[in-house]
């Protein structure tokens, strides 16, 4: 955003803009012109097929200075071209975007599983929802992300990609394209704050200060299970 001294203010800019590109109106199907009623179910039914895997990340481009929209211009091919790649290399922004990082070719046995503690290359997704908004959003081949090969074997590409389009423009963008995926994003930033939240645990920092209000050590360790579970069930995917 070419910002020099960035405060709370643009941090909340950002994630509003995030946070909208998802839940403004999409039409419920490619041919109504109907808008989705319950947009968070709808989201929820298509993402999280197993309870055990709820963890939802969200990337959208573009996103740039106001002021640069005038001289830019945006096509649907490269959007989509960007975005996947974003996905499977898990970058946050179109900047840094790991272009070395490919998908494993279908019909070869997986290498070994992956270890929290080791490089993620490739990140393997549940289920991805793609949403369009913008000029001439019904021409958007969006078949990159039917590719079975970014998905876990245990569910078709069929069940596990859904997209939503609007011909309504978002925030000034001529056309913009969100993807809220359910993948092996968080697995490194979660097994991290994991492992330091149990060093300090194992120290006694801070303990105190919880169980003199009720909060005993079994619910530490509660917490721990169930959050060295969920880095568990993403590592096997």
């Amino acid at each position: 955003m070419n910002i020099k001294q960035i405060s709370f203010r643009d941090v909340n800019q950002v994630i509003a803009h995030q946070l909208g590109s998802v839940f403004q109106p999409t039409y419920s199907s490619e041919d109504s012109f109907q808008y989705r009623r319950n947009p968070l179910g709808d989201l929820m039914t298509a993402l999280v097929p197993h309870p055990e895997f709820k963890m939802l990340g969200l990337r959208n481009i573009p996103q740039m200075p106001e002021n640069s929209l005038a001289y830019t211009t945006f096509a649907w091919a490269g959007l989509l071209k960007h975005l996947r790649q974003m996905l499977i290399s898990n970058a946050k922004m179109e900047e840094g975007i790991d272009w070395q990082v490919r998908p494993p070719l279908s019909g070869l046995p997986a290498l070994e599983k992956v270890s929290p503690n080791k490089e993620l290359r490739f990140n393997t997704s549940i289920a991805n929802l793609l949403i369009l908004r913008g000029k001439d959003v019904h021409s958007a081949d969006t078949g990159g992300f039917k590719d079975p090969a970014l998905y876990t074997s245990w569910l078709q590409p069929s069940d596990a990609f859904c997209e939503w389009r609007t011909h309504r423009a978002f925030n000034k963008y001529e056309k913009s394209a969100a993807l809220v995926s359910n993948s092996q994003f968080l697995l490194k930033p979660l097994d991290t704050i994991v492992g330091k939240a149990w060093n300090m645990f194992a120290s006694k920092a801070y303990v105190h200060q919880y169980t003199k209000f009720g909060i005993e050590e079994e619910d530490f360790l509660d917490s721990f299970t169930v959050l060295e579970q969920i880095v568990a069930s993403y590592c096997n995917l």
